[in-house]
């Protein structure tokens, strides 16, 4: 195998392949919190249908339970999906950079509609909106 100026390189010697870009502290930040509020809505929404589950076996209150399994299941379900967002931005997805603006987006939108533009919640979603906007060049 030959160099680039024409002298022979070791056997094995192959040429560098570009670092992977590194993760910026504040999306390891975000997707730690972000990993940890999915880990509790699976936590709650497994405790809230196993409620459910066990009121209805013991006291058959078909509305009742079935309310609460349900919103049992939803809230697993958007942890399992929290979950998987806080992974997709801990492994640098654009998928996953996509979908948490979009997330901070409408919730910055829910917060002006309801008349709070200056409330904390609006002003860190755009702030993360921004941030994530700026770092977008380290997802692939």
């Amino acid at each position: 195998m030959q160099s680039q100026y024409g002298q022979p390189q070791p056997y094995g010697t192959y040429p560098q392949t570009p670092p992977k870009p590194s993760r910026p502290i504040g999306v390891s930040i975000l997707a730690i919190l972000i990993g940890l509020v999915g880990f509790l809505f699976i936590v709650a929404g497994a405790l809230l249908a196993a409620f459910g589950i066990l009121v209805h076996i013991s006291f058959p209150l078909f509305g009742l339970t079935l309310g609460a399994t349900a919103v049992g299941i939803i809230t697993l379900i958007f942890g399992l999906i929290t979950l998987g967002l806080a992974i997709g931005l801990w492994h640098q997805r654009l998928w996953a950079l996509v979908l948490a603006i979009i997330v901070f987006l409408l919730n910055f939108i829910s917060d002006a509609v309801s008349g709070q533009w200056l409330s904390l919640g609006a002003i860190i979603s755009i702030i993360l909106v921004i941030y994530l906007i700026a770092v977008h060049r380290h997802f692939l």
